[in-house]
């Protein structure tokens, strides 16, 4: 797997249909495509279809909530070990972790930015991704897209020895 993307937590969409960034406001799905990730824009019930394209989906919380803000800081810290071990078995290239706050807390990183991370899980690098929710209002689909597709090209140059 190349990138293993991560979202914060289901919304209550998300978790009624299965479907990661189910909720139509979001902007990952158009986003992914902008960046030159996929051919095309999937839809969320196509997600099965990253596999295809060496790409993964998963999230920092498995419960649901109306909003992120409902998670205690507590769920993070205990998502940041649960995906430690996901990432220590799955081996991707990268993690892609979706919201830099999410990171921040859930690896206890107070300082990271958007962007590659100095951190890594064995072999895995991480970057930090802005949040596409349609309440991250500091970042345009354009813009966005211009920062997964820095991930991307990250992604797709061979490694450095």
């Amino acid at each position: 797997m190349r990138v293993l993307f991560c979202g914060i937590n289901p919304g209550l969409l998300s978790a009624a249909t299965g479907h990661h960034f189910a909720r139509p406001g979001n902007r990952f799905w158009p986003v992914l495509h902008l960046s030159g990730f996929t051919p095309r824009r999937l839809a969320p019930e196509e997600q099965e279809e990253l596999l295809t394209y060496r790409l993964g989906i998963t999230n920092v919380v498995a419960r649901a909530t109306a909003r992120a803000d409902e998670l205690t800081a507590e769920e993070f810290r205990e998502g940041g070990r649960i995906l430690t071990a996901k990432v220590e078995r799955l081996r991707p290239d990268w993690l892609a972790v979706v919201g830099v706050t999410a990171y921040r807390t859930a690896f206890d990183d107070r300082r990271a930015r958007i962007g590659p991370q100095d951190r890594t899980i064995g072999t895995t690098r991480i970057w930090a991704l802005p949040n596409p929710s349609g309440l991250n209002a500091h970042w345009t689909a354009e813009s966005m897209a211009q920062e997964y597709a820095r991930l991307r090209e990250a992604a797709e140059a061979p490694p450095t020895p």
